[in-house]
């Protein structure tokens, strides 16, 4: 099931909307779409307070007191990793909406193809990382950890330390080579980068690059050696300009 959130103050623009995800929803009903409709940015965070987040968001971007970009990064801190597509009355919101870590941004009025190809697009990225997993060695056997819940990973001792969204982490067996080694399965995919020579941080999550280290969601701090800052840069902007294929201007 793919839990889908709608937001737009204006009524006529609102229920346009959601016609078309309605008839998207209609015509594919394996995804088993739940569609649930707001008027208002704090009504919409309510709503994911209560339910734990929804899986895909449809946001508009100008909007009275809570923008929807103001929107997403609540959203985001919130922990809900789900993707955001923005609909926009301007290419000037463009950028704005990295802040947010949007999946796509589409322009005003919504051409019904283009809005069904984006969204077939956001369900399929889905799909891919609601199965991508690592398996991390412990004690007890082998324990399957999906990608979207780590944080960062970090060489704690001689074990790879895995943080968690929920706050919580885990550890595995005692390692004998290298970290970069042991964070192989991580590496592989691109969301992941090494920070150094103990640290991989998972890239959807970082919300600022700055001097020394990467800073994530809910304020943790990983360590970025000397010289990777650029790069790292680079690395996450590539990952959100690419990882929904572009924008839609």
């Amino acid at each position: 099931m793919i839990k889908l959130a709608l937001c737009d103050d204006e009524t006529a623009q609102r229920e346009a909307a959601g016609n078309l995800l309605r008839e998207y929803a209609a015509s594919r009903p394996a995804l088993a779409i739940k569609l649930s409709i707001f008027s208002s940015g704090p009504e919409l965070l309510t709503a994911a307070e209560e339910c734990g987040g929804f899986d895909l968001y449809v946001l508009d971007i100008v909007m009275p007191g809570l923008s929807g970009i103001d929107l997403g990064v609540r959203l985001r801190e919130l922990y809900s990793d789900g993707d955001i597509i923005y609909l926009t009355i301007s290419p000037e919101y463009a950028v704005d909406s990295y802040a947010a870590r949007a999946f796509y941004y589409l322009m005003k009025p919504v051409e019904p193809d283009k809005l069904f190809q984006v969204l077939d697009q956001a369900a399929t990225a889905m799909e891919k990382r609601r199965t991508a997993c690592v398996a991390v060695r412990r004690k007890d056997g082998l324990e399957r950890v999906r990608l979207d819940d780590i944080l960062y990973a970090e060489l704690s001792g001689r074990a790879v330390r895995y943080h968690l969204v929920n706050g919580t982490s885990l550890d595995s067996v005692t390692v004998r080579g290298p970290f970069q080694e042991e964070a192989a399965p991580l590496l592989a995919d691109r969301r992941f980068f090494l920070c150094g020579a103990s640290f991989v941080a998972n890239l959807f999550y970082v919300t600022a690059v700055e001097k020394g280290f990467l800073r994530l969601d809910g304020g943790a701090r990983v360590p970025l050696a000397r010289g990777l800052a650029a790069q790292a840069k680079r690395r996450w902007s590539d990952y959100w300009l690419n990882s929904s294929g572009g924008e839609g201007l």
